[in-house]
């Protein structure tokens, strides 16, 4: 096969590069190659079984058009200053337009019109003040909040428009490799089943997401694609009532804080609160089980979920931080035989674990229910979970009630961001016909800011007609 374009990874960057690509009208021929399913066909069983089955060859919730777009809480956000490390590439007043002209579409698309936090009222003016207090910084971020059930609809649109106007859509694909020929990038190798294809292409664009990130690390070593390692995230995901969170829920419906615990003054994080939403579990390869959250539109829980994710950057001579993060979420596994692991916050100071009798008298109800009562500090690194137990202390100054006894810890959370690649402001690396995008170029997070980097991309490759 040959085509002009061919994108590998159906996730928002790859997806917002096809579509930015017929926007301005570009003839090329473009194919976009997908490990998974087309988004209709997506189903993770979990809804019927209320247990994780370990779906192969891989799981439904990260794999698969738009990637774990589809399956997340759908949340946009339109600042430069979150998602990423792409304003340091290409510019932030860049950025910060094509974040305008890519939330367009997804308004095109379907997306709620409301955003949430963009009123500078004095209960943010409050939860501020007290952030200070506490030595935490409050980003400012509206959010447009799309919705698990509505993320999946924008996508299923998105992904039928591509295919309507001409890009040919090439799901249950596996790319393996690049081709490489004198130096240039000439396409991809692809196992299609038991059947190995060449797919050749001018211009080769890599978007595999956070769930390809090992997998491109791989590819970097071999073909001495320049990069150089990455940051992981290694965390918790922490689980309150409602009631805790009332006010910043409603304030702010996501609290972006940041800090920087003594003694190591790493940086901690949190990301992706979800009021009313429901902890789950994703599955990577090699088995690896870790702990998400999203939330729908209309079906609540009692519970406010978030991340809190403390940021580890290595030096010479280490320069394996994925598999750093693997290791620390496979020792988690290994605990919970296979599941997430859960342990109220109060046990984790008494140094036990915790016990499902205990859970089930509490007023914060699991909502990932084969979710195994234990003690995550068995797992985490002391580094990393002293880090999230003087953050947890913190936000306990901003949120009243936070660090309550009772209080949920889910792990593993990682956040796996590829050792980052070297490019030029128009995303060439140092392989010509060679381009990476998204979360697995180390260089965005999240759904809006890889939506940003796809369209970015998609100009570049439609000037040069």
């Amino acid at each position: 096969m040959k085509k002009d374009v061919v994108i590998v990874g159906a996730g928002p960057a790859g997806i917002f590069t096809a579509l930015e690509l017929l926007r301005r009208g570009s003839k090329k021929t473009i194919a976009l190659v997908e490990k998974g399913a087309a988004i209709e066909r997506r189903r993770c069983p979990k809804s019927v079984t209320h247990k994780c089955v370990n779906c192969k060859p891989y799981c439904h919730i990260t794999t698969g058009f738009s990637g774990a777009g589809a399956f997340s809480d759908g949340k946009l956000s339109l600042s430069c200053e979150v998602g990423g490390d792409l304003p340091d590439l290409v510019g932030a007043e860049l950025v910060q337009e094509t974040i305008r002209y890519t939330d367009d579409i997804y308004l095109e698309f379907g997306a709620d019109t409301h955003i949430e936090g963009i009123t500078e009222n004095e209960e943010i003016r409050a939860i501020r003040k007290r952030a200070i207090a506490a030595g935490l910084k409050l980003v400012d971020c509206p959010i447009r909040h799309m919705g698990t059930e509505k993320a999946q609809e924008i996508y299923l649109g998105i992904e039928h428009y591509l295919s309507s106007h001409g890009v040919e859509l090439l799901f249950g694909m596996e790319c393996t490799n690049i081709i490489l020929e004198d130096g240039v990038c000439r396409g991809v190798r692809l196992r299609d089943g038991e059947k190995d294809v060449e797919l050749r292409a001018d211009e080769t664009v890599i978007a595999a997401g956070r769930r390809g990130a090992d997998w491109l690390e791989r590819v970097c070593a071999e073909h001495n694609i320049a990069h150089q390692p990455g940051t992981v995230d290694v965390g918790v995901r922490v689980e309150v009532r409602n009631e805790v969170m009332e006010t910043v829920n409603r304030a702010l419906y996501e609290s972006k804080l940041i800090g920087y615990p003594q003694p190591f003054k790493n940086k901690v994080r949190t990301f992706c609160q979800n009021p009313g939403g429901f902890v789950s579990q994703e599955n990577y390869d090699n088995d690896l089980a870790v702990v998400n959250g999203h939330s729908y539109k209309d079906l609540k829980s009692d519970n406010t979920n978030l991340a809190i994710l403390c940021s580890h950057n290595f030096n010479e001579p280490f320069n394996q931080p994925i598999a750093f993060a693997q290791k620390v979420g496979e020792l988690t596994n290994m605990l919970g035989a296979g599941h997430i692991l859960v342990q109220r916050y109060r046990d984790i100071l008494d140094g036990k674990r915790t016990w499902n009798k205990e859970l089930a008298r509490s007023n914060v109800r699991p909502t990932l229910p084969d979710a195994i009562a234990g003690d995550i500090t068995s797992a985490m690194p002391y580094r990393s979970m002293l880090n999230i137990i003087n953050f947890i202390q913190a936000m306990d100054h901003v949120v009243p009630g936070f660090a309550a006894p009772e209080t949920l810890l889910y792990s593993p959370e990682l956040k796996f961001y590829s050792n980052r690649i070297k490019m030029d402001a128009s995303f060439h690396t140092n392989v010509p016909g060679l381009h990476c995008l998204g979360d697995s170029s180390g260089w965005t997070r999240g759904l809006m800011m890889a939506s940003v980097m796809g369209v970015l991309m998609g100009r570049v490759l439609a000037a040069d007609q």
